[in-house]
């Protein structure tokens, strides 16, 4: 331990494959200040239509997970004795992807004689939104395809705030994408976003459900559906005109992201914070940020992001929030080095902030 805390020059590798993206990206912290050294990334797309089974989604990261590592390696410039520990997604996310990547992690932890680090992904998420935006006490806006969460941090943790009663609001749109039969390269929720831009000549009716610090979106998503089946059967809107599958992304998405911007308002007011960070998948979307960049400026505040290097799931978020843990002492025993499902953003002691 003594040696380690001595240390100022650490370089941790970070897997990532909770659902269908398998990253693995290099950091380095030196002397307070974190470098990407590599941040690689490969994407398992499914046909138009579809989603994404988790055992097509295990066998896509088993595949590529060598040479993803080794490209890494090479694009890091760095070999194998540089690196201080092997940092993994332990959860939540897809059961089966998550336990490959594990496993591959758990592989390199033995082979290479280095220690392991389990790292909860929605941490990983807003410490790499922390270290790229500079954000220094935020509310968060955690926004992806399994989770929907409004966080601001406390006492060494990550309070939830407010968070999606259902479905997330990633999978919301994703499965509206399937709905409309949307392309599923380079992801359906930024193929609806393109869409939508060509919308609005009509904002379609779609229930609009907050309920306290809470979001619902199984309700939204439904009616949406409806109104697809409608269009597709020739079907008008209420004011006797037809409506597009434009009309129907533009629609779903300035409800739904009302419903975060009012959530998150709300958070801020509580916490006497001025600054946003939207993080998660979901937060590379421009319209998103635009609508919480309008009320945090009504506020006098400020929205961070990220683009889609970081916003979308990466390697080296887990790779940088591992190694924050890592030089606190944190460690995960092989015998431990199990991955979950269900870990909340609460249960993590945020033990390198004050």
């Amino acid at each position: 331990m003594t040696e380690l805390l001595k240390k100022t020059r650490r370089i941790a590798l970070g897997c990532e494959g909770s659902a269908n993206k398998l990253g693995i990206g290099i950091i380095l912290h030196e002397n307070d200040t974190s470098t990407v050294l590599s941040n690689i990334r490969h994407t398992f797309v499914s046909p138009p239509g579809t989603g994404f089974l988790p055992k097509d989604t295990a066998a896509h990261h088993r595949s590529f997970f060598v040479r993803i590592a080794l490209q890494a390696l090479r694009v890091a410039n760095i070999t194998i004795p540089d690196i201080d520990c092997i940092c993994y997604t332990r959860g939540p996310g897809m059961g089966a992807p998550l336990t490959s990547v594990a496993i591959a992690a758990r592989t390199l932890s033995l082979l290479w004689n280095k220690p392991l680090v389990g790292v909860n992904h929605c941490v990983g998420h807003i410490e790499m939104g922390r270290a790229i935006t500079g954000a220094s006490h935020p509310v968060v806006l955690y926004v992806s395809g399994g989770n929907t969460q409004v966080i601001a941090y406390a006492e060494q943790r990550y309070r939830i705030f407010g968070e999606a009663l259902d479905i997330a609001v990633g999978n919301c749109l994703d499965r509206f994408a399937r709905t409309l039969e949307i392309s599923n390269d380079p992801a359906p929720g930024y193929n609806i976003e393109q869409l939508a831009k060509q919308g609005g000549r009509i904002l379609l009716d779609l229930p609009y459900a907050v309920k306290g610090m809470d979001c619902s979106f199984s309700g939204i998503l439904t009616r949406a559906d409806e109104l697809a089946a409608h269009m597709k059967s020739g079907g008008k809107g209420t004011d006797g005109e037809a409506f597009t599958p434009a009309d129907l992304c533009f629609s779903l998405q300035e409800t739904i992201f009302a419903m975060l911007v009012e959530i998150t308002e709300r958070a801020m007011a509580h916490v006497g914070s001025s600054q946003v960070l939207i993080v998660g998948g979901v937060g590379c979307n421009e319209r998103l940020q635009e609508m919480m960049g309008a009320m945090a400026a009504e506020r006098g505040g400020s929205v961070y992001a990220t683009d889609e290097r970081f916003c979308i799931d990466n390697g080296i978020m887990i790779a940088h929030a591992g190694l924050l843990a890592y030089e606190t002492g944190f460690q995960t025993p092989i015998e431990e080095s199990t991955c979950t499902q269900r870990f909340r953003t609460d249960e993590v002691l945020v033990k390198w902030r004050k």
